[in-house]
């Protein structure tokens, strides 16, 4: 080997180091703004008390928060572009952690709200622009690993908030499920100057204000109604008139970016197969399925099984420590077998493993409870890392910063929608019995519903060219050829 291949291979090695660390770097912002989206639910009873209000009265925090955060991400791309991704990501941060610490001394629920919509700001930013980040530091043999770092706080964090919440407020009080943010913030902080290099665009363009009020207000509404067809029993006619709203704006918003010369979101992006399928048609339907699986699980527990909240939680580790361990294989298998095969074969593991939760019991032998539950762990972990790689396999660097903000948009629409299906079907199954609460049996038919999206979404991937992604996953039938 010659000196100049040996220096050439090192500045490789050396490169690659950089990209896992800024990509570590982001994850632990994102670890915290996904944690405390699912701790502060554990709260709000004691919050209420302390604010003196009912505590139906506090979901107004979390609706702000969520609405707030629907509002700012389309505009996040063009922030990154226009000031530096870098400094974006640094103020959101900030502002995500300032935000956090003036929640947890708030003294009255206006005020709560008050800064749960500035938190909500600031988380709105840190998605999108923290994955530009990664997207522009790695190069295409580094992004499965890289995507993997940041895909893992999505993966834990929901496990995690619901029991580490339930701890701090049985044990501490409420407002240290604001203060634990406050040490993440400022490392991450600190991380982002020491180790994130700053990138911006030369010309990212003027504003497109029109485009952001379509997109922002379409993305607004349509989570709305989402949201309140779960937590609000004020009818169906005003969460249809939101959702109608919403594919209103949305189709607006469609119209208007692609009649412009320079719309704030590039829908070009949806020309890439990869990207589309990962994202906006099968990624959809399958992010639906995987995420109702931790709203379906602790209320199976706890409803179905009669549990209590801690010793639901101990099922979900079990669930979480299943997400860790596919980490050191899903590199070596999107390799031997590619990204198409991997989604499709993983993808029907995953939609089977969620319908099986619907036939458990109490009578159930634990051990085969701790094992669906490990399984589904793992087929989870690597069907998220697989859609999320996949994504930007094809995307150039031109499209970036909109396919980023395009992604974030439309994983936040199926968080809630997998939520709204499952809520939806347990809803009209103990309406059909007549009952107020549901039991097994109803629990069976939302599992069983989610995972036929399930299976139907990982059969769409066989649309997918068997190369798909071969650049970035390494598959051996690309580098034969």
């Amino acid at each position: 080997m010659t000196t100049a291949e040996t220096s050439e291979n090192r500045q490789e090695a050396a490169g690659g180091r950089q990209a896992k660390i800024v990509a570590l770097v982001v994850a632990v912002s994102f670890f915290m703004q996904i944690l405390d989206g699912t701790i502060v639910a554990t709260s709000l009873p004691q919050m209420a008390a302390s604010f003196g209000v009912q505590p139906v009265s506090m979901s107004i925090g979390i609706t702000v928060y969520m609405l707030t955060m629907a509002a700012f991400i389309p505009l996040s791309g063009w922030l990154g572009d226009r000031f530096g991704a870098r400094r974006v990501f640094l103020t959101s941060i900030g502002v995500f952690t300032a935000a956090s610490l003036f929640c947890a001394f708030s003294g009255s629920l206006t005020e709560f709200v008050l800064w749960r919509a500035v938190q909500g700001a600031g988380s709105a930013l840190m998605t999108p622009v923290g994955r530009i980040i990664v997207l522009k530091s790695a190069r295409k043999s580094e992004l499965v690993q890289a995507i993997a770092l940041i895909t893992w706080p999505a993966l834990t964090a929901p496990v995690i908030g619901p029991v580490l919440g339930s701890f701090i407020t049985t044990y501490a009080s409420w407002h240290w499920n604001f203060l634990i943010n406050i040490p993440i913030g400022v490392i991450g902080m600190g991380l982002v100057l020491r180790f994130v290099p700053e990138q911006r665009e030369s010309d990212p363009g003027r504003l497109d204000i029109l485009g952001f009020i379509l997109s922002a207000a379409g993305l607004t509404f349509l989570l709305a109604a989402l949201e309140f067809s779960v937590k609000w029993d004020g009818g169906l006619l005003p969460v249809m008139a939101m959702l109608a709203a919403g594919i209103v704006l949305s189709f607006l918003a469609t119209r208007h970016f692609l009649a412009v010369d320079n719309p704030l979101l590039d829908l070009s992006a949806f020309r890439v197969q990869s990207f589309s399928m990962s994202t906006l048609s099968a990624g959809t339907a399958c992010r639906t399925a995987i995420n109702a699986t931790p709203f379906l699980l602790p209320l199976l527990f706890q409803l179905g099984f009669g549990l209590s909240s801690i010793a639901a939680g101990t099922y979900l580790l079990v669930y979480f420590l299943g997400n860790l361990g596919m980490k050191t294989v899903t590199t070596p298998l999107l390799r031997l077998f590619g990204f198409r095969t991997v989604l499709v074969l993983n993808g029907l593991i995953a939609a089977f493993s969620i319908l099986a939760c619907g036939f458990l019991s109490p009578d159930t032998p634990r051990f085969f409870i701790h094992a669906l539950l490990f399984a589904a762990g793992l087929s989870r972990s690597m069907e998220f890392t697989a859609l999320n790689t996949l994504a930007f396999a094809d995307i150039g660097p031109a499209q970036r910063s909109s396919a980023s903000t395009l992604s974030s948009m439309l994983q936040q629409v199926s968080m809630l929608l997998g939520v709204a299906v499952a809520a939806a079907v347990l809803n009209i199954s103990s309406a059909l019995r007549g009952a107020g609460n549901p039991v097994l049996a109803d629990f069976r038919w939302a599992f069983v519903v989610v995972g036929a999206i399930g299976v139907a979404s990982s059969l769409r991937f066989l649309q997918l060219p068997a190369a798909a992604g071969a650049e970035v996953s390494g598959h051996r039938k690309f580098r034969q050829n």
